[in-house]
């Protein structure tokens, strides 16, 4: 490799930097030595201080900042001409971006403008042999593949929960970039922000998922696992068969076609486990399943199942859990 250091660039749509990013800032130092140079971020947005403050905390020794109105929210145009002055000002060998749905948008757009390419939904990142090697699941996680870089900067967005979160407790160096945009940036504007369920726990962040699926039955029965969800602290996720029955927002789905979530527990109610919904969970942590069909393929590769009716099991795990969290 040519180039050396690693960039970040920071996805901050919650309004602060989302997990994956302070992930991706931990790997990039674990990294950093292989393949030399600094670990830099950027931050865009109104307000990028306390973004920078988190950046910094997690190893990042510079972080370059975008700040002011035109990047209150999301805006594809004037979000890439800032991330295109931090590569520009970084010139590092590699950056990463965050695989939501403003990642994906921005880590095309960037590699667009450099005329490389872009390794999405990665997860996991070494160098092997002075080559930087990326993880990627194929077709619904069936196939793992390994993809080493070629080209500079090698651009790539990463899966939430892939890597490790380690504070390294030190303060970044604070670059402010002064972004020039673009007409064109600027055509489009955000006329409002509609935020629908706050205070719902964001699944992409979640640690603890409970999710249902087709033998939910109907939305109303989804009440049995948001009481579990509620004594665990979890988000609640949904199959597509039970998106698609209208029982629950598409903004729960889990799988190919929904969100790509990486917990440390994931727990299946009435999920059979089809490759669809498998390619979006199956690198939880733990995986627990609880089915009447013994036969049901999400426990081929469950690390607990329970073979019984979810309205009985989940309820009695939901009261097993009150009491135990009542007596401590």
């Amino acid at each position: 490799m040519g180039k050396t250091g690693i960039l970040v660039v920071g996805d901050a749509g919650s309004g602060r930097l989302a997990n994956v990013s302070l992930e991706s800032i931990a790997k990039a130092c674990a990294l950093a030595a292989a393949i030399g140079g600094d670990v830099c971020a950027a931050v865009i947005g109104a307000d990028t201080a306390p973004l920078a403050a988190a950046a910094g905390r997690y190893g990042a020794k510079k972080v370059f900042t975008a700040e002011g109105a035109d990047f209150e929210t999301f805006r594809s145009g004037a979000y890439t001409d800032a991330a295109m002055a931090a590569i520009n000002a970084a010139d590092p060998a590699v950056v990463l971006f965050s695989a939501s749905a403003d990642g994906r948008d921005l880590a095309s757009a960037c590699a667009a403008r450099l005329g490389v390419g872009v390794l999405v939904d990665i997860t996991g990142l070494e160098v092997k042999d002075g080559k930087l090697t990326a993880i990627h699941p194929c077709f619904g996680g069936g196939i793992i593949a390994e993809k080493e870089a070629v080209g500079e900067p090698f651009i790539a967005t990463v899966r939430p929960g892939s890597f490790a979160r380690e504070e390294a407790g030190a303060e970044a160096e604070v670059v402010k970039l002064d972004v020039q945009l673009s007409p064109a940036s600027l055509m489009a504007k955000v006329l409002d922000v509609v935020c629908e369920n706050i205070g719902v726990i964001n699944l992409e962040e979640a640690t603890v998922i409970v999710s249902g699926g087709r033998g939910m039955g109907s939305a109303e029965n989804f009440a049995v696992i948001q009481k579990l969800a509620d004594e665990l602290g979890a988000a609640v996720g949904a199959s597509r068969a039970a998106v698609d029955s209208g029982w629950m927002h598409h903004q729960h789905q889990v799988g190919q076609t929904g969100k790509t979530v990486s917990p440390q527990l994931y727990i299946a109610c009435g999920i059979s486990g089809a490759i669809q919904h498998r390619a979006g969970m199956q690198t939880s942590t733990y995986i627990v399943a609880i089915n009447k069909d013994p036969d049901a393929p999400i426990f081929s590769f469950a690390d607990f199942g329970v073979v019984g009716d979810l309205f009985t099991v989940v309820p009695a795990l939901t009261e097993e859990i009150r009491r135990r969290k009542a007596a401590s």
